[in-house]
């Protein structure tokens, strides 16, 4: 039994067209299926919750074998639910906007040659995955309820705390996003809202303790920093271009001080993974960070915000993943 969780909002709306292509390829090979629309924010998370609890499912023992057809942040949204990885076998099929992970998976465009793989079940491919924990009750804005605010975050790309953050955080309130995604031009979105960020930005100071070291590294003043799994976020950016979803380690990217108009022509270098040129942004790797700030600021898992916050701590659990590709 495959269990495929659709966001018809997917793909500027067209999720559920993609999925109607697909369903075909269930009955064709006589393969048992439930489908399940997500209904908005919060019903994935449930939906798959179910699924994966303690108790026993209609599958007894077996793997549960779950394909989500959405983007990052439905992944996202899914992963929040899973009670037991070790009984999920996770299927992806990206229709989002940015598709980050499908981008470093290097999986095919086309939805049908990628559905037909998942069905052969010949490759099941581990994944890191990171976990995000807020050490600090929730203050100020939010973009949920208080009391419907987790205090940790699986997280399957990326996590990032200030201007990447912030960015996201804008978007996903923007309410001329979807004007846009469906005129092909989704990406003027996060551009004006970036350079908006970027203007706005005000000077914090952060301390990073990675692993155990008892000394943090102290930046007086950074942009943003951004926690990866895999090398891209925000749509393309080679943030972290050594980063191995396998090896059990954050890659760190780290924008301390740079002038304005700097940041301005190094952003564009990391779609190529160049901007290390920059003796500003540095790079980490460890397999716990504790990250302290010296005001809230925006943090984000896959893209998804919900609150701000001044001390996260944020881990990789290797290997936890297992993904049908």
């Amino acid at each position: 039994m495959y269990y495929v969780i659709v966001n018809p909002a997917s793909k500027s709306g067209k999720g559920r067209a993609i999925w109607a292509s697909l369903e075909p390829i269930f009955k064709e090979k006589d393969v048992p299926y439930k489908v399940l629309y997500s209904k908005g924010a919060g019903h994935v998370t449930e939906a798959v919750a179910k699924l994966t609890g303690t108790d026993k499912n209609e599958q007894g023992h077996q793997p549960v074998k779950l394909i989500i057809l959405g983007g990052d942040g439905t992944i996202n949204e899914a992963l929040q639910g899973i009670r037991d990885f070790d009984r999920i076998l996770l299927g992806y099929i990206p229709t989002g906007s940015s598709n980050d992970l499908a981008r470093d998976l290097k999986l095919p465009k086309d939805p049908k040659i990628l559905l037909e793989r998942i069905l052969e079940g010949k490759i099941i491919r581990t994944m890191d995955l990171g976990l995000l924990t807020y050490a600090d009750p929730p203050t100020g804005r939010s973009r949920i309820k208080t009391d419907e605010i987790a205090r940790q975050r699986y997280f399957a790309v990326s996590s990032g705390i200030g201007f990447d953050a912030a960015v996201c955080e804008e978007a996903l309130a923007s309410r001329f996003k979807n004007t846009l995604n469906k005129l092909g031009l989704g990406k003027l979105t996060y551009l004006a809202i970036a350079l908006r960020q970027l203007i706005a930005a005000k000077s914090v100071s952060c301390d990073i303790y990675l692993d155990k070291e008892k000394t943090p590294v102290h930046l007086n003043r950074f942009l943003f920093t951004a926690f990866m799994i895999h090398k891209y976020e925000g749509g393309g950016f080679q943030f972290c271009p050594m980063a191995d979803e396998n090896d059990g380690k954050l890659d760190l990217c780290v924008v301390g001080k740079i002038p304005k108009p700097v940041i301005m022509a190094a952003l564009p270098t990391a779609f190529w993974g160049k901007h290390y040129m920059f003796s500003a942004i540095r790079h980490y790797t460890a397999t716990k960070v504790t990250f302290q700030t010296s005001a809230p600021l925006w943090v984000h898992t896959d893209g998804e915000v919900y609150r701000k916050s001044n001390n996260i701590t944020i881990s990789c659990l290797p290997q936890k993943i297992k993904l049908m590709m």
